[in-house]
């Protein structure tokens, strides 16, 4: 798919490009790194680090058209999306990605999840605002971050010797697990239940 996307990006390049960037697009870098995982697991290290380069690669493009577009329109309503997660999860399996090629011996790799760590932690503060003074919804979107986040925090435990770390990692697990719990509630509570109508439709004009 990625000759598509590059194709697809070069033809919207410039302002049409960022007018449409969202969190979701951080899935590019999000598949690459479990790519970069699949590969470091089979001990085919030298993919494993290709990807996991490709992966940041893409990760800083799709956050620097995010970070363009919220400069250039902190109100767009494209922005406020439950998505805004993967800006976090994104370095996050990042982080975990380099985990795996580290114990795949490439040990020199460290440094970098260390940095990628904390990028993903820095992305918290703001995230959350944004979610609580947005009033940006708790979906499936959401949940995957923090789980990807607490193992990327217990894996820079384990490979920095940084056992403090643990406990943050304990800490993000319950909410991950807790987030789980109300997005899967929700969404039992809504079988069978008709979609909600689009924003616009004539049911929208009519109330």
């Amino acid at each position: 798919m990625a000759p598509v996307v590059v194709r697809r990006m070069w033809r919207d390049r410039g302002p049409a490009l960022r007018d449409g960037a969202h969190g979701g697009w951080e899935l590019a870098s999000v598949a690459t790194s479990g790519l970069s995982i699949l590969m470091a697991d089979l001990r085919v290290v030298f993919w494993a680090l290709v990807l996991w380069v490709i992966a940041m690669v893409v990760y800083l493009v799709m956050t620097g058209l995010i970070v363009w577009r919220a400069v250039h329109d902190p109100s767009a309503p494209g922005l406020v999306r439950p998505d805004i997660w993967i800006l976090m999860g994104g370095a996050a399996i990042a982080t975990l990605a380099g985990d795996h090629i580290h114990k795949a011996g490439l040990t020199m790799v460290w440094p970098v999840t260390v940095v990628t760590w904390i990028v993903a932690t820095a992305w918290i503060p703001p995230v959350v605002y944004v979610c609580i003074t947005r009033r940006v919804g708790l979906v499936w979107a959401a949940v995957f971050p923090l789980g990807m986040y607490s193992s990327a925090t217990d894996a820079t435990a384990v490979e920095t010797g940084w056992t403090w770390l643990r406990s943050v990692s304990l800490v993000f697990f319950w909410i991950a697990l807790v987030a789980w719990v109300i997005v899967a509630l929700r969404s039992l509570s809504r079988i069978g239940s008709p979609p909600a109508p689009a924003a616009g439709t004539r049911s929208d004009l009519a109330t």
